[in-house]
């Protein structure tokens, strides 16, 4: 800021502000958003089955994730769900979307006939679109 000495009364010189500290402050916390967001969309931890078969490209912005742990609990995008109250909790989710696709990560320890189970409520309620996520393996072996 510039202080004038003179007695005139052009004051457009003392009206400067000093936007480099602002400047600072937005670049730091900009860092620091590129570093955390990432972190935000981890979902629930499950072992997922490995596969040789390529993702998909994902055309959905904001998918629904169903989550089955190791020890038969789901979860809705990270919202812990009781068993019984899957089919209600996922209805609620569904209605409000236009898109009624949903994924399904699975835990590999768990038995086959409650995935299956759970592809039967998927069903009834009227689910075409499904999604598998798995994991893809990072030791590939080729067969010559």
């Amino acid at each position: 800021m510039a202080f004038r000495t003179s007695d005139s009364d052009d004051l457009s010189d003392m009206a400067e502000i000093n936007v480099t500290p602002l400047v600072d402050v937005m670049l730091v916390l900009l860092i620091i958003f590129m570093v955390t967001a990432p972190m935000l969309h981890q979902g629930v931890a499950v072992a997922l089955p490995k596969t040789a078969t390529t993702n998909l490209p994902s055309s959905i912005e904001d998918p629904i994730i169903l989550s089955i742990t190791r020890e038969g609990l789901y979860y809705i995008n990270e919202t812990p769900v009781a068993r019984g109250l899957l089919k209600e909790r996922l209805g609620a989710f569904l209605r409000t979307r236009k898109d009624r696709t949903v994924f399904l990560k699975a835990d590999r320890a768990l038995s086959y006939g409650t995935v299956v189970e759970t592809l039967d409520v998927l069903n009834r309620m009227g689910i075409e679109n499904l999604g598998m996520i798995t994991e893809t393996p990072t030791n590939r072996k080729t067969n010559r």
